[in-house]
């Protein structure tokens, strides 16, 4: 580590097991993400935490998938979190391991504890077993199976194991104290049958292990040193602990645990993401509104933006809720650099120069990016008939209102000043369709000889060379900050301006030709990709990633609707 980056209390706890000799062999980390949907954002930070302190300290991260519950489990999710990971950025080389591995040494285990007496198989059903847990202010109650003698639980665990019993029939539990304050502590179940296929190990098992049980003896087995988990799971350590110290396991791992990742303006619960997803509201799991990591990368966020993110916001062990905006920031940043630029228009109106030639086109030259010579210019076609964006006309403009106007003369980027002389309405609807407007020829290039200014500088394109596309601009997923908190219903909370589809638009001729998944900052109007899935030559699909600068604050306090956040 170096003396910029900044340090939390994870850093500090690898730094003191170093000097203490905890870790002769180094660090090693793992990601054990279950196979049952797909990775958002709060995943990230949890990846970025493991593989980037092993990577920090030379030391090893392994990509371990906690797969025991095969009535949810799937290959495709396997897959995809694969390839999240991946972009990301990280490589777990040869250490990809599945808690399936494990069922022979884990069942193995089970039967250590029950020889020691200190698992025992219950007949209780799940409803019993959780009448007698009993509270926060009361101790539970001893099952009336637990001084089964040991040969007889042994029996049942193995029967259980070969199928003889119903699913919910019998339970195998650990143990410990049905009094203890710590409610994970009184007698967990640490074994259920489940008749169900398993995606990878098919039919050979009906009894799966429990959450706890696996994740400290995976550790163990993989010689895991730092167990990083988020808070939720503080009071599960002591449970984790407590199976380390009696089975007789190859490596003794540490669990420590941060506070998982809380972004204002979406929901990163699994189980409401697949409703939003199952109901309709969104078009899957890689829809760009979603915080999912397929989502974002869909919508045009780069792995280092969110790697960026997640270093930016630090680690805690409190609860926190981070502004959205932070996450828009980065990409901002990033982009402001990296993304050429564009010229595209969203919502068009015709102007047509009176003053230029009917037959007459030019090749203008265009900076590709206006502070990085490096990225060269590129030819913008120029002709007697342009589209500019609609909102930068206004018949009755107020003062400060630097756009084109009756009488006004603006710069058009890259090419000529004009002046708008004649406004063409809709004979029927009166709606402004067209703009009768001259040039000064003088001015090629987008300055005047005479060195008089304009306020004003607009982008274009021009009507005959540009190319039909379609925009899809994405605002934040609900309209209040938090829409888990408080009594509210969540769903009622969806931003219905979370997406607006243009169909109308107008870009440069070369933007036809971008790559799947190309970044562009279309100038005044915000970063844009080109679609990964509905991208087609003869049909550009560009989804905006952000705009140029956060407006949904003023927009928002001003009680409008966010649907035409732009940049000016």
């Amino acid at each position: 580590m170096d003396n910029t980056t900044p340090t939390h209390f994870v850093r500090k706890i690898i730094d003191d097991d170093i000097r203490q000799g905890r870790c002769p062999d180094g660090i090693h980390t793992r990601f054990p993400p279950e196979p049952n949907g797909f990775l958002h954002i709060g995943h990230a930070k949890a990846i970025c935490l493991n593989f980037g302190m092993a990577a920090e300290y030379r030391g090893k991260c392994n990509l371990r998938f906690d797969d025991t519950n095969p009535e949810k489990e799937d290959t495709k999710y396997v897959e995809a979190i694969q390839d999240d990971v991946r972009w990301l950025g990280f490589d777990w080389e040869d250490r990809l391991f599945f808690a399936s591995d494990y069922f022979a040494r884990l069942f193995g285990f089970a039967v250590e504890l029950i020889e020691q007496g200190k698992a025992y198989v219950d007949s209780m059903s799940a409803e019993q077993i959780r009448e007698y847990r009993g509270t926060l202010t009361e101790p539970g109650t001893d099952s009336p199976w637990r001084d089964r003698p040991v040969a007889e639980n042994l029996d049942l665990f193995h029967r259980m194991k070969a199928g003889e019993f119903a699913d919910g029939e019998l339970v195998l539990r650990a143990k410990i104290d049905m009094a203890a304050a710590n409610l994970n502590m009184r007698d967990p179940v640490i074994y259920r049958i489940r008749r169900t296929s398993h995606y990878r190990t098919g039919d050979d098992w009906c009894i799966y292990p429990m959450y706890d049980f696996t994740q400290c003896l995976s550790d163990a087995l993989e010689h895991v040193t730092h167990s990083l988990c988020s808070l939720e799971f503080e009071d599960h350590r002591p449970l984790y602990d407590w199976f380390i110290d009696n089975l007789d396991t190859p490596s003794r791992p540490r669990q420590y645990e941060f506070a998982r990742l809380n972004l204002e303006y979406t929901v990163l619960s699994k189980r409401k993401l697949i409703e939003l997803v199952e109901d309709g509201h969104m078009g899957g799991w890689d829809d760009p509104r979603m915080p999912t990591l397929s989502g974002l990368r869909r919508r045009g966020f780069t792995p280092g933006s969110i790697r960026e993110f997640c270093e930016r916001i630090g680690l805690t062990k409190n609860d926190t809720w981070i502004d959205a905006g932070v996450l828009e920031h980065v990409i901002r940043d990033e982009l402001s650099v990296a993304a050429p630029r564009r010229m595209a228009v969203l919502r068009p109106l015709k102007v047509v120069i009176d003053n230029y030639p009917d037959d007459k086109e030019e090749m203008l030259d265009a900076a590709n990016h206006p502070q990085d010579p490096s990225m060269g210019t590129r030819k913008v076609p120029f002709s007697k008939v342009l589209y500019i964006e609609r909102d930068d006309f206004m018949e009755d403009a107020p003062k400060k209102f630097f756009r084109l106007a009756p009488g006004r003369e603006v710069r058009l980027r890259y090419a000529y000043f004009i002046t708008c002389n004649e406004v063409v309405r809709d004979d029927k609807t009166g709606e402004v369709i067209e703009l009768r407007c001259s040039h000064d020829p003088a001015t090629r290039g987008g300055s005047a000889p005479d060195g008089r200014k304009v306020k004003g500088t607009l982008h274009w394109v021009s009507a005959g060379h540009a190319r039909r596309a379609q925009a899809r601009l994405y605002d934040r997923l609900f309209s209040a900050a938090n829409p888990d908190r408080g009594d509210q219903d969540w769903k009622s909370c969806i931003n219905p301006d979370s997406l607006e589809t243009l169909d109308g638009c107008l870009i440069e001729p070369d933007l036809a030709q971008a790559e799947p998944g190309q970044r562009f900052q279309f100038e005044r109007l915000g970063y844009f990709c080109a679609d990964r899935e509905d991208w087609r030559q003869d049909r550009p699909v560009f989804n905006r990633i952000v705009t140029l600068r956060d407006t949904w604050a003023k927009i928002t306090a001003a009680g409008s609707s966010p649907r035409r956040q732009g940049s000016r």
